[in-house]
């Protein structure tokens, strides 16, 4: 028998260190979904400026909308805030009779020392007042003529409750002491003042919800003409395979710019107003004694008015994109 042959072993080749291939991203992957959402943010933003008139004009629409209701309402707080320091120090004048004497005057600051609501007092007499009235109103020539003094003795009484019911029972009660002849409530009107407020507080809600609504049409008006300027483009994107969000991605950061834009100025507008206000406001509290600090908007406040204005602008254009992005398929 012939012997066997011997089967040869086939060497395997030497190992090379290669360079391990780097495993690419997918396109569907976090990082790149981020990478292209700063992209297409960036593009829409560099579209608007360089359109820099028409997205200027609809930047000022935005922003008168915005600014109305967002200063009549920093207006109501101002209001409200200057009735509540005036609240602060509710006083009771009680006008006493022109014959009424100086013991007359101290018994009656004595009996009302001890009431139980009452504070404190202060008497003004006859000529406290004369002299008061000179030079406050100006007339000072024309009343040092007269021979008597028309204006009566006053008790200044600030109670120790701001609750109206009681502060109103305690008037009711002093118009009954002897020698007076009448007792004015100086915050009657301010009642009155904060029914009103709360009135204006809801017509200045309505105003800013239409207004809102008004932004959104905006801005979906201006981003729906965006998209018949870029028909065919996105006919093209649709041929290659860009799905719907895809295609919207640009639109709705469009919408979201404006709205940005527009809260921007709108915050610029408010705080040049206010800037204009507070020399009439001052003058006003000093008219009243009373040390008033304006609001005014605060970093906060102005974030959320951009809070505000971008997501105005992203629904108006969701529902622009919504309605007409959808109707463009290609052929």
């Amino acid at each position: 028998m012939a012997a066997p042959k011997k089967v040869s072993k086939i060497k395997k080749p030497a190992k090379t260190n290669k360079p391990k291939r780097q495993k690419l991203s997918r396109p569907g992957s976090l990082s790149a979904l981020l990478r292209n959402h700063q992209r297409v943010a960036v593009d829409s933003l560099d579209r608007l400026f360089a359109t820099a008139a028409a997205s200027a004009l609809t930047w000022a629409m935005i922003a008168i909308a915005i600014a109305l209701p967002l200063f009549l309402f920093i207006v109501l707080q101002n209001l409200q805030q200057f009735g509540s320091n005036l609240d602060e120090t509710t006083q009771i004048s009680i006008y006493m009779e022109l014959d009424s004497s100086d013991a007359e005057l101290l018994a009656a600051q004595n009996a009302l020392n001890s009431h139980p609501t009452i504070l404190s007092t202060e008497v003004i007499n006859q000529a406290q007042a004369l002299e008061e009235f000179q030079s406050l109103s100006g007339f000072g020539d024309a009343l040092s003529g007269l021979t008597e003094n028309p204006l009566p003795a006053v008790i200044v009484v600030t109670p120790n409750t701001e609750i109206l019911e009681q502060v109103r029972a305690l008037v009711s009660e002093l118009s009954n002491i002897d020698k007076v002849d009448s007792v004015q409530y100086d915050l009657d009107w301010l009642q009155r003042l904060y029914g009103i407020l709360n009135l204006a507080q809801r017509l200045t809600m309505m105003l800013g919800v239409l207004l809102a609504f008004g932004v959104a049409l905006v801005v979906g008006n201006t981003v729906r003409l965006a998209i018949e300027n870029r028909r065919d483009e996105i006919v093209v994107v649709k041929l290659v395979g860009g799905t719907d969000s895809f295609v919207a991605r640009p639109f709705l950061y469009t919408g979201l710019w404006y709205g940005v834009g527009g809260g921007i100025l709108a915050s610029v507008l408010v705080l040049l107003a206010q800037f204009f206000m507070q020399g009439p406001v001052s003058a006003l509290a000093d008219l009243y004694n009373g040390e008033f600090v304006l609001i005014r908007l605060s970093l906060i406040d102005i974030f959320n008015v951009l809070l505000l204005g971008g997501f105005l602008g992203w629904f108006g254009a969701w529902l622009s994109v919504l309605r007409h992005l959808r109707a463009i398929e290609p052929r």
